[in-house]
């Protein structure tokens, strides 16, 4: 690819695929999106708009599989725009660069932020005197985000370990809950619960009112591109990335529609836990008790602290990855390695740093949440499809060991609609009437990036990045490897 080799390959298949499991984190994802899928459109749009969203993100998957096995670098995304676009090779990089860089820093913001609120429901029904306070949300996730940055800190090896463990954590974790909630209850909900179709979003269109609901799952599958990040430090990496990539997407899926299901038909006062502040924990309550239910709100508290870890780690190949181009200020601190752990620890703070500069506002700020989500997935979708959509421009791509055949075009056309139709909706208003507190900030979240990177791009860039750097032909490369 151009670079000299300064990260150490420790990742093997499993590793690669658990990065990218692990930052979908199905528990995390359906947990902290749930209510809002149980007021925009109910049980048929959480349960057959699970599966058709997957469909679609599989062919989001696939098309980014397959470039990833054509380009396996930490640069990922913005590396392969600049590789695959015909002119202007260096704005295209630069553009997709920048919204990966804040997608990412917007999912360890986010997921941070839901594991300390989560932590925050479970320190409530465990002290009876303890008060919830957004201010002690936002002391918690800085907290989070300094011991995720140490794990990141130390060797690869750590991190890999860590995903494995992640993955049998989401897994046991996911069938103790199934379990708990299909064998406890005493009552379920009949099988024509399904189509009990719900809008409370004020909205009088039930239609758009549902549309909004497959956002849920949207929600859930974001940071797929981990793998892919990951490259680098994976062993055959032009073929277990890409893997990585489709089997992370495949297997949350089904888990995640396992898991779905359950939650749904456990469901008792419908109206009531639709309201309340934590509607899955709620449901966890009504039909567990309060017992059962602070054990398994651990096995979410835990699945959350994994998915915001190995989304830290995503961020940081990224950061590395675009600093070795020098496409951030301060570039040559942010690329360097650590001689002795063999990771860029430089970068792994500033991912930190970044995603509590998101944080922050929380402190006064009741629709802090939605607006640090609305950057990670605007931002993560719209990166996805640069590449994707270059990749149908060129006629003379030549594909990794890893492709789709004459496949490539069409499934990457129906990547690239399903991923603009789906950004409109998370722009669009989630709730009626609007006011302040649910106002949707996505599109000034998405303009503010746009706005500064194009500033910054013709003020400055445009005359010293050209896209991704190549240090010599593939043998003064390798001369020049560190390990």
């Amino acid at each position: 690819m151009g670079y000299p080799r300064k990260l150490t390959r420790r990742f093997r298949a499993f590793d690669n695929f658990a990065i990218s499991f692990t930052i979908i984190n199905i528990i995390s994802g359906i947990f902290s999106s749930f209510g809002f899928g149980m007021n925009a459109g109910g049980p048929p749009i959480l349960i057959f708009g699970w599966i058709g969203v997957s469909i679609m993100v599989l062919f989001i998957g696939a098309s980014m599989a397959e470039i990833a096995s054509a380009y396996p670098t930490s640069g990922a995304l913005y590396f392969s725009a600049g590789k695959l676009a015909k002119k202007h090779k260096g704005a295209w990089s630069w553009y997709t660069g920048w919204l990966n860089f804040v997608g990412q820093v917007g999912g360890t913001a986010a997921t941070g932020f839901a594991a300390a609120t989560f932590l925050q429901a479970f320190f409530a029904m465990q002290w009876d005197t303890y008060e919830v306070t957004i201010q002690k949300t936002v002391v918690i996730t800085a907290v989070i985000l300094v011991l995720q940055a140490l794990a990141n800190t130390y060797t690869v090896q750590l991190v890999a370990v860590l995903n494995r463990i992640s993955v049998w954590w989401l897994l046991i974790g996911m069938i103790v809950i199934v379990t708990a909630l299909t064998v406890m209850p005493s009552e379920h909900q009949s099988a024509s619960f399904v189509t009990h179709f719900v809008n409370n979003t004020g909205f009088e269109s039930a239609i758009y009112g549902g549309m909004l609901g497959l956002l849920v799952t949207s929600w859930t599958f974001t940071g797929f591109d981990g793998s892919f990040h990951m490259s680098e430090e994976t062993v055959q990496a032009t073929v277990n990335a890409p893997r990585g990539i489709m089997r992370a997407i495949g297997y949350s899926a089904i888990t995640g529609l396992i898991l779905m299901l359950a939650l749904v038909y456990a469901i008792r006062d419908y109206a009531a836990e639709a309201k309340a502040d934590a509607p899955p924990v709620q449901i966890l309550i009504d039909a567990l008790g309060i017992g059962t239910a602070k054990f398994l709100l651990l096995i979410v508290i835990g699945a959350m602290l994994f998915c915001g870890l190995a989304n830290m780690t995503s961020n940081t190949r990224q950061i590395f990855a675009f600093s070795r181009d020098g496409a951030m200020p301060g570039s040559r601190w942010w690329h360097s390695v650590s001689s002795r752990t063999r990771t860029p620890v430089k970068a792994v703070w500033l991912a930190a740093a970044c995603s509590l500069v998101l944080v922050i506002p929380g402190w006064w700020s009741q629709t802090a949440f939605t607006a640090i989500v609305s950057v990670n997935v605007v931002g993560l979708f719209l990166a996805y499809a640069v590449p994707i959509y270059l990749r149908l421009k060129l006629d003379d791509f030549e594909p990794g060991p890893w492709h789709l055949g004459r496949w490539g075009k069409p499934v990457g056309t129906v990547a690239v609609v399903w991923i603009l139709l789906s950004n409109v909706l998370f722009m669009l208003p989630h709730a009626s009437p609007i006011t302040p507190a649910t106002f949707n900030y996505a599109p000034i979240a998405l303009a503010v990036v746009l706005i500064i990177a194009t500033v910054w791009w013709f003020a400055t860039a445009r005359r010293r990045f050209q896209g991704p750097v190549s240090y010599g032909r593939p043998d003064e490369v390798a001369a020049m490897d560190l390990i």
